[in-house]
Parts: C-alpha cells; structure tokens; sequence
C-alpha cells in the first residue's frame, strides 16, 4: 500500500512532528510504501518539503506534490496552527482537491475540546463533511462529534489512540543529566504555555520539599519560536523566588529524541497539570518508559488514568501534594502503576498495534473495484 501522509515532520520540532514519525516508521516496518509532504523544515527518508504554515498557496502546493506520488490513501495529520490563517482554513481546499482526484483521504484530528468553539466547529464541519474517515484519539472526542455534527458525518469517526514506544529507560539517566543520583525527582517537561499550568507545581513544591526532603524539581522545556514568552518568563520568575528554588533544576534548549528520553528515564515522579488537554503526546511518552504521572482532572487526563490505572488525578493544590508526596514514598505503588503503563502499551497502544488499525482504516476508504475476480495488491 502506498501511503500519503500532510503533516509536520522532524526535525522541526513539534508533537504532531514527532507522532507522524512514529506512525510513518511502524507503517514501513509493515511492509508499505509511506511518503510525507510536510512543511519546510521536514527532512528524512521520502520526505518532501513543500509548504510554509502562512502559505496563502498551502492546498495548491501541498496537494502538487502529493498526487504526484500516486498514493492510495492521503492521510492528514490536522492540528489547528498547521494549515494556515483563520485557524487553518487551507486544509479544506486541501482536502477537496483529493476528493475532486478521486483519491480517499482520512484525517486525524489532534484536538478537540468537550466545548467546541464556533472558529473551531467551522473547521471541523467541514473536515468531517469531506474527508472519508476521521480519526481521534479520546473516547469523550467521538462523544463530542456525536453530540456536535450530522449523524452522516459522525458515522464516519473512529478512535485509534495516541501511539507509544515500546522501549526500555536509559540507563544511568540522572548522572547523565548532571542531577543528583539520590534524589527523588519531580518533572514537569514541554513547551512553555498557559494552559500546561506549570506554576502550580513551582507553587506546591515547598510543601512537598517539607514532606520529602530529598525531591527535587526538574523543569524541562521552551518556548515555541516567540510564543508565549510572557508565561516562561513568569514561571522563571517564581522559581527565582522560591524558598527551595536550589532544589529546582532547569533544563533549556534543544530537547531532541535521545535527550528527551534521558530526562523522562531519570524521573521518579511526572506532573501533568494541564488546564487545558485534548490528549497528551507526552503522556504516552511517561506510559513508555513506565513513570508514574500526577495529572489534573481534564476529561482525557480522567479518562485515560482510569482505562489504565497508571497515575493519580488531582482537583486541588492539596491533592497534588498528597500525590506526589504518596508515589514518591510508596515504591510499591509507583512500581505498581509503572507495571500497568508498560502492560498498557505492550498490549492496547505499541506503535505496530496503533499502525494495524491505521491500515484496516485505509484499506476501508481505498478504491478497490468490486469485481468476481482475484485481485493481488502489490506495492
């Protein structure tokens, strides 16, 4: 089968880039063809870069360069910031110039809320209305479209969730990192923005530093290009403050794959607070490699720990601390809910399980004639 995938790709850096990555790679470990027309900046094997995010030609040039690869099935990988102005519009005429050529097109959609808003509704209407199968990761996202489109449109949804790893902790990580190796460490990692909520860990970390002396905070992350510096200068600020700010660490820069993962590995303990979450491609990161997660109660936050039974979800300040203080002091708790991360991968969320229910999906939508004959399929 020949797959087409539009999305971000490596080394630019972003979680749809990396998650399209994945899929492409355990979609060629099957035996099929995959080529990514991503935006400029996208590099690696059969990737062709061919569209910048403000492109006002973006459907024109990323379709040119898609057809001309012949797929059977284009899948697009839809974030809101991805596909140009007024929330990105230009995937639409993107993906009805596929539907004009005859070629099926599925499209994963990466976010969506519980309340959809009206700029976002538009986009989602018409995603749904014109492509032939829509994917989302979350239990509560087919709900939603359920609830919010024409029952025509809302058949056409199916949940794949969010793929993760199958891979062991690196060894050794906190003396790598340059962190003290008889600590117990507390993370919170990824791009600085409002809605990671990440000063209400800053703000929680003294009562638990007074319950657990050895922890330390580990602050992983950056900013994406200029956007929302104000908030990392504010979390900085209140880490300067801090009663217990030289018990907190701080790793900028660059953070790719092999670094990432080092710092994931040295945790004993990962916050996610978020105040807003669709899903959370790092979430499936922390299911990898077996950490134990504290999250906030978001609805996929809730739904996801329940399904597993790898972490604790908080309503209030007190109950992150209790928390935290409770999976770093009770080893066999954090060794139990470690265990199910990795079961739940290996068995429900491995990246060749997640690519098998991308193929049946495909085969689903591609244009195979309907004939009393014997049809082999060749790539």
């Amino acid at each position: 089968m020949r797959i087409g995938i539009i999305s971000t790709y490596p080394p630019i850096e972003c979680g749809i880039a990396t998650y399209t990555q994945y899929l492409s790679d355990a979609l060629r470990q099957q035996q099929n063809d995959v080529y990514i027309v991503s935006h400029l900046g996208g590099s690696g094997p059969q990737v062709f870069p061919a569209f910048d995010y403000e492109d006002g030609d973006l459907a024109d040039k990323a379709f040119r360069v898609m057809v001309r690869l012949t797929p059977d099935v284009v899948h697009i990988q839809h974030e809101f910031g991805l596909f140009g102005k007024h929330f990105g519009i230009a995937v639409i005429p993107l993906i009805m110039q596929f539907r004009m050529a005859g070629i099926p097109v599925v499209t994963t959609l990466h976010t969506v809320y519980r309340e959809i808003s009206r700029e976002h509704r538009v986009i989602i209407e018409s995603i749904c209305a014109n492509s032939d199968r829509v994917i989302v990761h979350e239990p509560y996202q087919v709900q939603t479209l359920a609830n919010n489109l024409a029952a025509a449109m809302a058949d056409k949804v199916v949940r794949i969730p969010h793929g993760a790893r199958l891979v062991e902790p690196v060894p050794n990580a906190k003396k790598r990192l340059g962190l003290p190796e008889d600590r117990k460490i507390i993370l919170i990692i990824g791009y600085f923005r409002p809605s990671k909520n990440f000063e209400l860990v800053v703000d929680i970390f003294p009562q638990i530093v007074r319950r657990c002396p050895e922890a330390v905070l580990v602050v992983a992350g950056k900013t994406r290009g200029t956007e929302h510096k104000a908030y990392r200068n504010y979390l900085f600020d209140k880490i300067a403050r801090s009663e217990f700010k030289d018990q907190i660490y701080i790793i900028r820069g660059q953070l790719p794959q092999d670094i990432f993962d080092t710092i994931i590995s040295a945790s004993d303990v990962v916050i996610l607070p978020y105040n807003i979450s669709s899903q959370s491609g790092i979430l499936a990161h922390c299911f990898s490699f077996g950490k134990p997660v504290v999250t906030s109660t978001t609805e996929a936050m809730r739904q996801t720990l329940s399904e597993t039974g790898t972490g604790i979800t908080c309503d209030s300040h007190a109950d992150y601390v209790d928390a935290v203080v409770k999976l770093l002091h009770d080893r066999q708790l954090a060794g139990d809910l470690s265990k199910n991360a990795r079961e739940y991968v290996r068995k429900q969320i491995s990246w060749p399980l997640v690519a098998r229910q991308h193929l049946e999906l495909y085969s689903a939508v591609m244009d195979i004639p309907r004939i009393e004959s014997n049809i082999i399929l060749v790539d």
